[in-house]
């Protein structure tokens, strides 16, 4: 591999002999890991692991894992693996990821692998000779690639931050990948925006070529475009259906399909998508949405009949007793809770979003705009892009955001769940309070709203 490759970030990545050499003199710190625990050091050091490698690896090593022996790979069966296919609905757009990927003459071989969110690989495509290579290290179908599993990884990693991502030759933790770069990008389901799974090129270390992680990445793209066109066909097939049953209702009404996506309505101002209920709907014709407060649903072809009952009601029956539930466990997954005497919804959450509900989770008595932009940017005067993301906000929290200041409800139950480790809190994230935070609650002088202190490492 050329040093020209280089990884997700844009950082270059070094020779694999310098590689090989940062890894023996990193994980030779540990006795008993990657090598003998007094070996003197070359006298030229070779350049440190990229950061995000050197967090990897250190993990791996808290968590025990030897980088010699590795542990047995967790595998599912054939009969889970055609299941876990037909639910990622991905089989749709294998066509066009083949026919990018795969068997352009000149390119160097590359097994076309794609995993699903808890990292089992589900399809693996490409020639013979190096399927069986992989076979080796235990690269095939229903095999766990998670990081915990197998080390640091491209599938893994991509997992864990959902971003693109590269591991080339000694950046893998477990020796027996060193001979092997994988480049991986995360495929989000665009009716959700939930990560729907990882799509991962992978080949022998010395033949894989740089610009293999901007083809990844683009073709996780080309799958979002194609699932995003297999949804609107799904929506035109549902407006069609709804269309003589909305002609007989009276008041306003809506259908969505399974997901929230609108397909169409009456009486009622256009809104892209609705908040349902993270349980699904349960037993119970009336249901109460954010959006609206209480509403009579009904199936209707794959979808619902949603008409809204008392629109004047719904505000004050949203913020009272509601329970806010921020859950920041999982490094680059936040996510929203809210729970209600009537029902409640989830909302995966943007970066950015995840930042402001945290500040304001922690800060109950409410921030500025000022308050906020120093908080989120350093720099008090970007108030019009604070007042944006706010109003971002506003659309499905409604009611349980107040303004002037901006602050949850007080009538709200308030509750953040963090990782394991403090500096894992957003870890992405280069927002000054966030900093302020991580770095508070690592010195017991800080814990989150509605739990205990967040254990140190």
């Amino acid at each position: 591999m050329h040093s020209a490759h280089r990884a997700a970030r844009g950082r270059p990545v070094h020779g694999t002999a310098d590689l090989a050499r940062s890894y023996d003199l990193t994980l030779a710190a540990v006795p008993g890991q990657g090598g003998p625990p007094g070996e003197e050091r070359a006298p030229a050091s070779p350049p440190p692991p990229r950061p995000e490698i050197s967090d990897s690896w250190q993990r791996l090593r808290r968590l025990g894992l030897d980088p010699d022996l590795g542990r047995n790979i967790r595998r599912i069966g054939t009969a889970e693996v055609e299941q876990r296919r037909h639910d990622s609905q991905l089989a749709a757009v294998l066509p066009a990821l083949r026919s990018t990927l795969l068997g352009h003459p000149g390119d160097a071989p590359v097994l076309l692998a794609i995993a699903d969110p808890e990292g089992h690989l589900l399809w693996l495509d490409g020639a013979r000779p190096l399927r069986r290579s992989a076979d080796g290290i235990g690269f095939d179908k229903g095999a766990r690639w998670t990081e915990d599993e197998v080390g640091t990884n491209g599938i893994g990693m991509a997992l864990r931050t959902e971003r693109a991502t590269s591991v080339h030759s000694a950046e893998h933790y477990l020796r027996s990948h060193h001979a092997w770069t994988c480049v991986a990008a995360p495929v989000r389901d665009p009716r959700t925006g939930r990560l729907l799974a990882v799509l991962d090129l992978s080949g022998p270390a010395h033949q894989v070529q740089p610009h293999l992680l901007r083809l990844t990445a683009t073709a996780a793209r080309l799958a979002e475009a194609e699932l995003r066109a297999v949804q609107l066909e799904s929506l035109h097939r549902l407006r069609t259906l709804a269309a003589p049953m909305l002609a007989r209702v009276s008041g306003p009404a809506l259908v969505v399909d399974g997901a929230g996506w609108t397909a169409a309505a009456v009486g009622l101002p256009h809104i892209p998508r609705l908040r349902l209920p993270a349980e699904g709907w349960g037993s119970s014709a009336v249901q109460w949405l954010p959006a609206f407060g209480r509403c009579a649903v009904e199936p209707l072809g794959g979808g619902w009949l949603v008409r809204p009952l008392g629109p004047a009601a719904a505000a004050a029956e949203q913020s009272d007793g509601a329970r806010i539930h921020l859950d920041l466990s999982r490094p680059g997954r936040p996510e929203l809770h809210v729970a209600g005497a009537a029902g409640g919804w989830s909302h995966t959450l943007s970066p950015r979003h995840a930042e402001v509900l945290l500040l304001l989770a922690v800060r109950r008595t409410g921030l500025s705009a000022a308050e906020l932009a120093e908080g989120l940017f350093g720099d008090p005067a970007r108030t019009v892009t604070v007042r944006a993301e706010l109003s971002r906000l506003r659309r499905y929290l409604g009611a349980l955001l107040d303004h002037r200041p901006y602050r949850l409800a007080a009538s709200a139950e308030v509750t953040v769940a963090g990782p394991a480790e403090p500096l894992d809190l957003l870890a992405t994230s280069a927002a000054p309070a966030v900093r302020e935070l991580r770095s508070a609650l690592l010195a017991g002088a800080a814990v989150l709203p509605g739990g205990p202190p967040v254990p140190r490492p």
